[in-house]
């Protein structure tokens, strides 16, 4: 074989080799096809929809009867994801509309089960078998509404009767095929046998229930006032929409500014802790102290009660002395000046060392005057006896009491600019004398 031969036959051989591979890759994965086992398939006709949750995920392939007169629907799951399927699953024929349509509504089942089982030969080789103990299909609805028409009421009244006989001794077989004629009736058994497992707890609700409904009973008054008052706070609420709508708006960021007084919180009630823990610890002792001011409360209202009585007695005399208050009021103000010059003085009297000098010289002339001997304190005295130590209602000759002058010729009569000053200084210890007398009024 030239060389050119034989490279024209390898180019043939990878044009083929390439042209299985599209091929193969244009054919995609073969679908995983269920041969499922209905007692009735009424309207599944093939091409209808296989769903899985709700989702479409293949389509029903073909149908069948078998030898054992049950109904053969071979499903075809072409979307990934959703096989393989195992031992727990289930499929039920369900209405997809109002004309009669049908779609088959699968569970894959979970994977703690087995497998679907492949069929190796036989009818149905190289799919897998779903049992019809795992599917159901429903009661037509134009079926139920033709028992109530004449003829077909009558026929199946005759058809009970007989079922009535014939199936008198098998009633374990005819449970299991209502079971399996309706699915809502398996769901109901499955309910009935939870039920029948929680009979104790039921018991147990239906006593507790009882306890708790006969207050409720008693008080359904107040109840129902209370659902009423609800009622007519959420009304007032619903009217405060916009309010509420814009309270929880704020609501975060109130809660941002919150969270720093929330931390400052946490801190004071850590630290404020060991003061309750020492509150608590005196609690006995406050207590005590708390039953003990009763009596005194008690005795302390008589005495504010006697006290209220004397205030009340006592209300004319303390306005009757306002005038007086206002005239002490005003002789305060006017004593100011006198006050001051008499506090100037005593400052000056205190500085100067004349009150210690008078004290001294009061203690001195005490003593000068006044001895001491054997038979005790004596006063000494010198009597002075003359023309003009008497006592005389007109005046003597050569006696005068009277300071009009002295050999120097100094008069006592004091000035004008001291007459002045002193009559300054007098008037308001003459206005002072006038409040007190009743003068100034």
């Amino acid at each position: 074989m030239s060389a050119r031969l034989r490279a024209l036959v390898l180019l043939l051989a990878a044009a083929g080799v390439v042209f299985l591979v599209v091929l193969d890759s244009r054919s995609g994965p073969s679908p995983y096809t269920v041969r499922a086992l209905f007692d009735n398939a009424g309207y599944a006709a093939p091409g209808e929809q296989v769903r899985i949750a709700g989702a479409p995920v293949g389509t029903i392939v073909s149908e069948a009867v078998t030898s054992g007169h049950l109904a053969v629907v071979n499903l075809a799951v072409t979307t990934p994801g959703f096989t393989p399927w195992h031992t727990n699953a289930t499929c039920a024929i369900r209405p997809q509309s109002l004309i009669a349509e049908r779609y088959v509504d699968c569970s894959p089942g979970t994977a703690a089960a087995p497998a679907l089982p492949l069929i190796r030969r036989g009818p149905g080789a190289g799919t897998h078998l779903l049992g019809v103990d795992r599917t159901s299909s429903p009661i037509d609805p134009d079926i139920v509404a033709s028992i109530a028409t004449e003829p077909v009421r009558v026929a199946l009244s005759t058809i009970l009767d007989q079922l009535g006989t014939g199936l008198a001794a098998r009633g374990s077989d005819l449970n299991a095929v209502i079971l399996r004629a309706d699915p809502g009736l398996a769901q109901t058994n499955r309910v009935f046998t939870v039920l029948a497992g929680q009979a104790r707890t039921l018991a147990n609700l239906a006593r507790d229930a009882r306890r708790v409904l006969g207050p409720l009973a008693a008080a359904r008054r107040s109840l129902a006032g209370f659902i009423t008052s609800g009622a007519h706070t959420a009304a007032a609420a619903a009217t405060q929409q916009a309010a509420i709508s814009a309270t929880i708006h704020a609501l975060p960021r109130f809660l941002v500014r919150l969270r720093p007084l929330m931390a400052d919180l946490g801190a004071l009630a850590d630290a404020g802790t060991p003061a309750l823990a020492n509150l608590g610890s005196s609690a006995g002792a406050l207590n005590r102290t708390l039953t003990g001011l009763v009596p005194f409360a008690s005795r302390a209202r008589t005495a504010l009660l006697a006290l209220s009585r004397a205030a009340a007695a006592s209300q004319g005399d303390l306005v009757a002395t306002d005038p007086l208050a206002g005239r002490l009021a005003r002789l305060g103000t006017s004593a100011t000046a006198p006050v001051l010059a008499l506090a100037s003085l005593t400052r000056s009297l205190s500085g100067s060392g004349a009150i210690p000098a008078l004290m001294a010289l009061l203690f001195n002339g005490a003593g000068a005057t006044n001895g001491f001997d054997a038979d005790g304190h004596y006063l000494r005295t010198d009597l002075q006896v003359g023309s003009c130590t008497g006592y005389a209602r007109s005046p003597v000759p050569g006696c005068s009491a009277n300071f009009s002058g002295n050999p120097g010729g100094r008069s006592f009569t004091a000035t004008a600019a001291t007459a002045a000053g002193a009559a300054t200084a007098a008037a308001p210890l003459r206005r002072l004398l006038s409040y007190l007398t009743g003068a100034g009024r």
